[in-house]
């Protein structure tokens, strides 16, 4: 069983929706410390003036506090905000309008007051939109009562869900014990992103952009995009190690 930890994120790149799409359990992971600068609760698009933040405004919130627990700013008109930003980044893309109005479902949600509850609904409606729910399982962490943090934290979540297999981003070559996951019989793979090349409006392709422009560009055909796999956890690591 394939298992995979992460933050809700707002309109995520493509790599994560590749990431879920390799998984049979996706757990979110929202009780954790909300990070400024994080993609919880921005995500970049490209426009004709250079690359752009989509950005929903937060209240005022203090240190440590849980991602689960930040609201959203109402002394702003973000959600005009996003739609005239698309409609300036997708102007001209012939699936335009599938990416407007998957934003526009969303913000009808009735409740994006919590930005850990938008950035969740926001990445269901890609994965909707390209049929990759199928019969994956989604589990808010919470509901596990599984405490402590870092590499022990997840191992521990992988194990309870009886887990074979932990699929993980690049930035958790820092932390994890990867000896532990062995040592138990649970394998660790890490993205082996391929940011495959699509049409894309306003020069040189990028794959650090919403899914929102894939849609835009090529509509329920990007699932052809959504495609990398993954690599065992010592070739990364060996791979990175020659490349410093």
């Amino acid at each position: 069983m394939n298992i995979v930890i992460t933050q809700s994120m707002f309109f995520p790149w493509v790599g994560l929706l590749e990431q879920i799409r390799l998984a049979d359990v996706i757990v979110h992971y929202d009780d954790v410390q909300f990070s400024k600068g994080s993609f919880v609760n921005r995500v970049q698009l490209k426009t004709s003036r250079g690359m752009r933040w989509m950005t929903v405004p937060l209240k005022k919130f203090s240190l440590g506090t849980e991602i689960k627990n930040i609201e959203t700013s109402r002394h702003h008109d973000w959600q005009k905000a996003h739609l005239d930003l698309m409609g300036e980044s997708f102007s001209g893309s012939p699936f335009s309008q599938d990416a407007i109005e998957l934003v526009q479902s969303c913000y009808q949600d009735g409740n994006i007051s919590n930005i850990g509850h938008l950035a969740r609904i926001s990445m269901y409606g890609l994965l909707d939109y390209f049929n990759l729910i199928g019969n994956k399982e989604f589990i808010d962490v919470t509901d596990l009562n599984i405490s402590g943090s870092s590499s022990l934290r997840v191992f521990d979540i992988v194990k309870m869900l009886g887990g074979t297999t932990y699929i993980t981003g690049h930035g958790a070559a820092s932390y994890l014990n990867h000896s532990l996951f062995e040592e138990n019989g649970i394998n660790v793979e890490y993205m082996n992103y391929q940011c495959k090349h699509y049409p894309q409006n306003h020069g040189d392709f990028t794959p650090y952009v919403s899914s929102l422009d894939l849609i835009a560009n090529m509509g329920a055909n990007g699932i052809d995009v959504i495609c990398s796999g993954t690599k065992n956890w010592k070739d990364f690591i060996d791979e990175r190690n020659r490349e410093i």
